[in-house]
């Protein structure tokens, strides 16, 4: 497992503050604005206030801030006056501004909400408006292109009506003409017999010419007009005018909304903040929500599903109270006016923010650099990811006002770079996209030394645990080998248990109790050593043994089933391990005399894990989270 990235020996981490800078800026111009106090900080945090005689203020019981004039005397050197009692201890004053600070922040906070609402329903009654002006304009614009269809094509019927009309009178005309010519050709001719000298002629032509006279008078010229000069009128039906004039007062159902997918930090445990959007040209007095949730356990086609929940609102958003923590919701809105209720939109999901980690506790571990924090979610439903904070704790074990955070941490374990000998409060957040969980319980921890737990599922089935952890017995009844429960991951063969991992390479310390008459092994060892064989009889442990003989105590430094010749002659009672990943050094010493007595010398491929066996009945008690002495790693 890599490390973070470490920069200038701090964490690479996203530092919240708890106010941001203009907030911060306009707390201090409110402050210098209603009371001028004059504060100096220390380095321990306290500060030193002097009281102004010009006014205090103080919050009522509706939160509104009032002023009280003073009295114009001047204050004592000590900030105290004798017997009055508007005369307050440094502490009291602090922790008064304190609280004034954080109702004016809240009052602050509800006033921003409130103005942002209303500029909320300002935006949906100028949408509102728009629309409506919108679907004014269009009817308008329709009205006026049906009355233009309509007048041309009266205009096409005149001009068609017209046109006929001077045909008919033209055909008439020219045949009023043709009789015209005709008869004056009858006239001429007559005349022209008539004025005739020669007898014999004129009784040749007479007859022929009387014939056709005849003839002529005998075909009827109607002198009547062919057509009147009336045009008709005929009555326009402006009946589909009407309907659009009149629909002008009559607005038209709205489409289906469309509800907008989840936004981040959109969600708190109980609520969660929906928004949907509507097509421009759509008039909508209320909208309506319907929300329910969904259950794993449900069947998709069952009727007896959860209830459902519907509210009622007239702005494009809403906020649902009242909600389980870590839920999925089923969301779907209509929307409605005079005229009717639009379809319901799709279906969407929406997630409420995990419920808060617990940090096992048992399962971290921590030395002078670094800590393994590890914890479970016990969400059901995804989560994105979790963030880790922290925050550095005085010698007088308040914590620090500055908190750091690593993010985006995928799993439910983070190593965590720290400094050394310093004392940190940590707690972690489950992030999904709602948004962050509350804070888990914290967890205080100490990088004055390594710090670990003893693997219970590691254990041999003849070792118990005390209740703490750190001490393991084998008793001196034997157990039968049907009542003993072994997995792949427990010890069979050597009465053994691991600690946890020590995954931070750098120098480690820790120590272990024994008592004369106990056969032990004590060590590292990897994480896949072998569970069926003896601490040291292999290449995957290195361990410090003691034998019982009828002659004497005898210790061994195994690795790989083979110790150097080496006799210690005072027996030791608390032994120190040294353990420096860096040199590949593995160190044992007699902490009661300051007296080295073994180093293995090994490059260390893997991280490795502190490894204790009993061999005979007795007990062994692990100290862990202590300070190496200064002669451990010389």
């Amino acid at each position: 497992m890599d490390l973070y990235d470490i920069r200038g020996g701090r964490l690479d981490v996203i530092t919240e503050e708890a106010l941001s800078g203009d907030e911060h800026q306009e707390l201090n111009r409110g402050f210098t604005s209603m009371e001028p106090f004059a504060s100096v900080s220390d380095r321990g945090g306290r500060a030193t206030r002097d009281i102004s005689t010009f006014q205090r203020f103080s919050v009522d019981t509706n939160e509104s801030l009032h002023f009280e004039p003073c009295e114009d005397e001047a204050p004592s050197p000590t900030g105290a006056e004798d017997g009055h009692d508007d005369v307050f201890e440094e502490q009291e004053t602090e922790s008064e501004i304190f609280k004034t600070r954080n109702k004016l922040q809240e009052k602050v906070a509800q006033m921003e909400n409130f103005a942002g609402h209303l500029e909320e329903i300002f935006l949906t009654v100028e949408e509102n408006f728009g629309r409506q002006e919108q679907h004014l304009e269009q009817h308008y614009n329709d009205v006026l292109q049906t009355l233009s269809q309509r007048y041309d094509e009266r205009a096409a019927g005149l001009e068609e009506e017209k046109k006929g009309k001077l045909e008919a009178l033209y055909n008439q005309l020219l045949g009023c003409g043709q009789t015209l010519d005709a008869s004056k050709e009858l006239i001429e001719a007559a005349q022209e017999i008539y004025r005739s000298q020669d007898k014999r002629l004129f009784l040749k032509a007479v007859m022929p010419t009387i014939k056709r006279i005849e003839e002529f008078a005998k075909e009827e010229t109607d002198l009547r007009l062919s057509t009147p000069l009336e045009f008709s009128t005929p009555l326009a039906d402006l009946s589909d005018v009407k309907t659009m004039m009149d629909s002008i007062n009559v607005v038209p159902a709205p489409s289906a909304p469309v509800i907008n997918p989840q936004m981040a930090n959109s969600a708190t445990q109980t609520s969660l903040r929906v928004c949907w959007s509507l097509f421009s040209d759509d008039t909508v007095e209320y909208y309506e929500l319907y929300y329910r949730p969904v259950l794993e356990d449900t069947p998709a086609d069952s009727t007896c599903g959860p209830d459902v929940t519907k509210v009622k609102v007239k702005e494009t958003h809403c906020t649902v109270t009242d909600l389980l923590p870590n839920a999925q919701y089923e969301l779907w809105v209509t929307a409605t006016n005079t005229t009717g209720i639009s379809p319901a939109s799709e279906k969407a999901l929406y997630m409420t923010v995990p419920s808060p980690p617990v940090i096992k506790q048992r399962e971290c571990t921590s030395c002078p650099e670094a800590a393994l924090i590890r914890w479970e979610s016990g969400n059901p439903n995804p989560v994105d990811s979790y963030t880790v904070e922290l925050s550095e704790m005085g010698t007088d074990g308040r914590q620090s006002g500055i908190t750091e955070s690593i993010v985006a941490v995928p799993t439910c374990q983070c190593l965590i770079q720290l400094q050394t000998g310093r004392r940190y409060l940590i707690s972690v957040r489950a992030v999904n996209i709602g948004g962050p969980s509350d804070r888990s319980e914290a967890f205080t921890v100490s990088t004055t030394g390594t710090f670990f737990h003893l693997l219970e599922d590691t254990a041999h089935p003849c070792l118990s645990m005390s209740e703490d952890g750190f001490t393991m017995f084998y008793g001196d009844e034997e157990l039968p080998l049907s009542a003993m429960a072994f997995d792949d991951n427990t010890f069979a063969r050597c009465v053994a248990v691991l600690g946890d991992l020590i995954p931070v390479r750098g120098r480690h310390y820790w120590e272990v109790e024994v008592d004369d008459g106990t056969e032990f092994r004590i060590g590292v060892a990897y994480e896949d050593t072998q569970r069926n064989s003896y601490l040291g009889a292999n290449n995957t442990s290195w361990c410090m043994r003691h034998i019982l003989t009828p002659s004497r105590h005898k210790y061994e430094f195994l690795h790989n089933g083979w110790s150097p010749d080496l006799r210690i002659t005072v027996n030791p009672v608390r032994i120190g391990v040294a353990l420096d990943y860096e040199k590949g050094a593995l160190s044992f010493f007699n902490v009661d005399l300051e007296q080295h007595l073994h180093t293995f010398h090994c490059h260390f491929q893997n991280y490795v894990h502190p490894c204790f066996a009993l061999d005979n009945p007795g007990a062994l008690t692990v100290h862990n989270g202590i300070e190496a002495p200064e002669y451990t790693f010389i």
